[in-house]
């Protein structure tokens, strides 16, 4: 991956973050990782624990960065949710998979924010 790509990738993040925390999420975790890949954003929105993957793209185009979180993506994410929630105290909290997609604008400022909560869920990889 270029450098100019992980830039974009990391400024997306941190614009997701910004918003959530606006939305009143707090943010537990950013770029947790383990030996089955990696979750951008994991943060708690009341009683649930939300799981965030974030598509960031350069402008506006067809298909939107969305439709990049696939069936083998979301399984992948699930997975290291997984992992993520064996290490908590209480590892049956209420969970969530929420998608992020980021449209860059111009300035500091992205253009578009697309906040998609409950993007999926386990066992529903691919329906929606």
């Amino acid at each position: 991956m270029t450098e100019e790509r992980l830039s974009l990738g990391r400024w997306g993040e941190d614009q997701a973050a910004r918003y959530l925390r606006k939305k009143r999420f707090k943010i537990v975790e950013r770029n947790f990782t383990c030996r089955l890949g990696e979750i951008d954003i994991i943060a708690r929105d009341k009683d649930s624990l939300v799981f965030v993957e974030v598509k960031t793209k350069s402008g506006p185009g067809h298909p939107p960065p969305r439709y990049s979180v696939n069936q083998r993506k979301q399984r992948q994410i699930i997975r290291v949710a997984k992992c993520y929630l064996k290490r908590l105290d209480n590892p049956e909290p209420r969970c969530r998979f929420d998608v992020i997609e980021i449209i860059a604008g111009s300035g500091k400022h992205p253009e578009k924010i697309v906040h998609l909560v409950g993007a999926f869920r386990i066992g529903e990889q691919g329906r929606k």
